[in-house]
């Protein structure tokens, strides 16, 4: 039973990350779109609270999914491929999480290098990485 919960777990807190990680971008579209300073402060306001808010996430989503790991035994860890492949999609999530706190930064100091289409690309960016993790996970092929 408590690998179900561990697993529940996992799951919910990384539905609550991806939810934030795909409003972020959300909200440099709409930031870089405007010209308005104090709307710009406002948006500056909403991209850090979101991302503080979300980054709890994406730390317990790590914490249960390798708690998992654990719990699965390193025989079943070696013997699933689909998991490796898996991590590595992982990875480049995490990175792409780490990636809009660089972005974040650079709005907070006004040095917004990207144009609002440059965000509408970027927010739609995990979502084929996040089909693969999900299809990996259900369907267990490799």
């Amino acid at each position: 039973m408590t690998i179900l919960w561990i697993k529940a777990l996992h799951i919910f807190f990384m539905v609550a990350w991806m939810a934030g990680i795909f409003y972020l971008p959300r909200l440099f579209v709409y930031h870089a779109s405007t010209t308005n300073l104090a709307v710009k402060e406002q948006f500056k306001i909403m991209e850090r609270r979101l991302w503080f808010f979300v980054t709890p996430f994406a730390l317990l989503t790590l914490v249960f999914g390798i708690w998992l790991i654990f719990l699965y035994g390193m025989d079943w860890f070696i013997a699933s491929k689909w998991l490796h492949l898996k991590l590595v999609l992982v990875l480049a999530i995490y990175s792409y999480h780490f990636y809009l706190f660089k972005l974040l930064k650079q709005f907070a100091d006004n040095k917004n290098k990207h144009s609002a289409r440059f965000y509408r690309f970027l927010n739609e960016a995990p979502v084929l990485i996040l089909f693969l993790i999900i299809s990996l996970a259900v369907v267990k092929y490799l």
